[in-house]
């Protein structure tokens, strides 16, 4: 964390340094298929009747979908909400997870624990307070819904196929104590799952996750530091995020 200190402190980041893994939000913004979909009304644009210039929006949508946080409580009851979350779970040390291989082969591929296991053999134990980050390279295909999803059917969630976290694999990261996941994908579960089993083992553990992330090719394995700063909703089941990484 010395580079956040140093930040606090008032030095000066390198613009190359900072990784932005945050797709904008407008009318194109990926959202599940049956959720409110983005929605901006301009209010006002110009100047006012003194020339001064004032501009506003109102805003409307689902809290699940573009870059999104999901709360604990989204699929586990009596978890923590977006507001409770406590700001040191949304930042740490980044490990990025690489199953691009595995999914160019199977859209419905799922993080195994062999995935882990072999990320591991290379990089070391997951520490405990890390960021798990599984790049699908789905994210190369966002915002093009039938590429990204598999179906561009609005309302149907029936026929989605894209990577995501199986089970076991979600059950190894509880059990190496990490703050948050996130992934390239729509969902933390891969696409034709009924179950949402990462989800609820994740959300049972009070771990958040991090969806529809960008950019997350251009991290390195391990050496990142990842921030997560979601919509303040008290209450909330998730909300909009800007997430940024810290490259060593």
């Amino acid at each position: 964390m010395a580079l956040l200190a140093g930040c606090a402190g008032g030095a000066s980041v390198d613009k190359g340094s900072v990784i932005d893994l945050t797709h904008a939000f407008n009318e194109k913004t990926v959202y599940w298929p049956t959720a409110k979909r983005f929605e901006l009304k301009r209010v006002s644009h110009g100047r006012n009747p003194d020339g001064m210039w004032y501009a506003s929006n109102d805003y409307s949508a689902s809290e699940h979908g573009g870059t999104h946080l999901d709360a604990p409580i989204h699929f586990a009851e009596g978890k923590r909400s977006t507001a409770e979350i406590p700001v040191k779970h949304l930042m740490g040390p980044a490990r990025v997870i690489d199953i691009r291989g595995a999914c160019a082969g199977d859209r419905d591929h799922r993080l195994s624990v062999h995935d882990v296991n072999e990320h591991e053999a290379s990089h070391g134990l997951i520490e405990p307070g890390s960021v798990v980050l599984v790049l699908t390279g789905f994210g190369q295909f966002y915002p093009d819904v039938q590429r990204y999803l598999g179906s561009d059917v609005r309302g149907s969630a029936a026929d989605l196929h894209f990577p995501g976290i199986g089970g076991d694999a979600a059950r190894l990261l509880v059990k190496r104590r990490i703050h948050l996941v996130g992934i390239d994908t729509a969902s933390l579960d891969h696409g034709p799952s009924k179950d949402f089993e990462a989800h609820r083992v994740l959300g049972e553990a009070d771990i958040p996750g991090l969806e529809n992330l960008a950019q997350l090719e251009r991290l390195p394995p391990t050496g990142a530091t990842v921030i997560a700063l979601p919509m303040k909703i008290e209450g909330g089941t998730g909300g909009p995020c800007r997430v940024i990484a810290f490259l060593p």
